[in-house]
């Protein structure tokens, strides 16, 4: 009985979708072959999986632009995920495209990301050999590092959609040199994760005070709209008006709104990324993940002592993935435990 509900599910796919939509029962399959659950299908399953993994629930203290905010309603990584779940949702559900997947694909996008943000990313990039992309790393915490060192054996099609998300700063509707997702839903999922982050830091930078609203470009307020929840709307509408169309093949958006979208990006790396209210505690980040990274890269003794666990790889891979996967607070309470002096040392140094 049991195993007739995935079928179900499946079938219905095949009766409610488009053509075009990636289909649960056509997954080009896991990394190591398992038996498929008997009520859900593939990509609804990848999507659990994710949502009750430790990398998942560390999202929550990881910083999305303000580094460790103390007021509520500050976006974190976690937040930013939810926001581009829901929006990729929507945009999946309105062309028919295949829902779970488009969800799997944006909860896993960012579990590779570093303790502050980009900052961390920066930092990574330049110490560890071979570079540091936190794409990579999402792709690399299902793999590898989830589950004790099996991983989330999830399927090729999530998979693909986590390492490709990335966008860079070109061309979002037509980029040149960068491996687009495979599957329309991964496409969905680029293109919601833009939607999602410029306009949360947007808001979030305006409640800051770190700008005023007057500070935007009216020409960009006028085109997207003049309220978070408007400019959110404009954008998930234009995308579903120009791909549907062609029934979810393509991912597209109109020229005029996405070239507004990356001006908004623009300005957002102008006078809030790279403010003078953000940079200075974000290159004091940057010194806290050098440091951590270096003392574990060149004492692996002490880095199996922290993690509890002997070396499964080198010393600066094992260093790049236990950094990574630090929340901001934890990074926080390593750097001041290893490098700064504790209250009652001082007494006794100094009575």
């Amino acid at each position: 009985m049991n195993k007739s509900i995935r079928n179900k599910l499946e079938k219905r796919e095949h009766e409610t979708l488009s053509p075009h939509a990636t289909f649960s029962d056509s997954s080009k399959g896991r990394k190591k072959p398992e038996r498929e659950d008997d009520v859900r299908p593939a990509f609804q399953h990848d999507r659990d999986r994710i949502i009750h993994s430790k990398s998942f629930r560390r999202l929550k203290y990881k910083t999305q632009v303000f580094l460790a905010p103390a007021k509520d309603h500050y976006r974190t990584r976690l937040t930013h995920t939810i926001e581009v779940s829901q929006i990729a949702r929507t945009i999946a559900r309105s062309l028919f495209l295949n829902e779970d997947l488009a969800e799997a694909i944006a909860l896993g996008h960012d579990l590779g990301h570093t303790p502050f943000g980009h900052a961390g990313e920066e930092v990574l990039n330049i110490y560890k050999p071979g570079g540091f992309e936190h794409s990579a790393q999402s792709l690399r915490v299902v793999d590898v590092l989830e589950h004790d060192g099996e991983g989330l054996n999830l399927t090729w099609e999530v998979r693909n959609g986590i390492r490709r998300h990335s966008k860079g700063r070109g061309p979002l509707l037509d980029p040149e040199g960068i491996r687009l997702p495979s599957t329309p839903e991964g496409r969905v999922v680029r293109l919601a994760d833009v939607i999602a982050y410029t306009n949360h830091d947007l808001d979030d930078s305006l409640r800051a005070g770190v700008i005023d609203k007057k500070d935007v470009p009216n020409h960009l307020l006028s085109m997207l709209g003049g309220s978070h929840s408007k400019r959110i709307d404009t954008m998930i509408r234009d995308i579903i008006k120009h791909s549907a169309p062609t029934e979810g093949a393509i991912i597209t958006g109109s020229s005029g709104i996405w070239e507004a979208v990356s001006s908004l990006r623009d300005f957002l790396y102008d006078k809030v990324y790279d403010s003078d209210a953000v940079r200075p505690d974000f290159e004091k980040s940057k010194g806290i993940v050098a440091a951590l990274y270096n003392e574990f890269r060149s004492d692996p003794l002490h880095l199996e002592r922290e993690t509890g666990r002997p070396l499964r790889f080198r010393p600066e891979r094992e260093a790049a993935d236990f950094v990574a996967g630090m929340t901001d607070r934890y990074a926080i309470n390593l750097y001041s435990r290893l490098y700064m002096p504790s209250p009652w040392a001082i007494e006794t140094l100094f009575p």
